[in-house]
């Protein structure tokens, strides 16, 4: 066979699977990359919905506990400031 035989044996050899794993790095490489970018763009637009969410619903408390009469101007108005800063 002219030399050539042997690479087209019955195995891939040390350098084939060398490059098989080399291959599995790299592609494990590439979609963890994409993933930690896809949950690192999604958790900046959460975390913003969740603090404007967060604090729209904390005043629509306040403002029903006040209506109801469980707690009185003076305690809404130091409560809102609170929540506003």
């Amino acid at each position: 066979m002219w030399g050539w035989g042997h690479a087209y044996g019955p195995g891939f050899g040390f350098g084939g699977l060398a490059a098989m794993f080399m291959m599995f790095v790299f592609w494990a490489l590439v979609i963890g990359g994409i993933v930690l970018a896809i949950r690192y763009l999604s958790g900046q637009n959460r975390n913003v919905l969740t603090q404007v969410s967060a604090t729209h619903s904390a005043l629509d408390i306040l403002k029903e506990r006040y209506a109801r009469g469980e707690i009185d101007k003076e305690e809404y108005e130091t409560k809102k400031k609170d929540l506003m800063s």
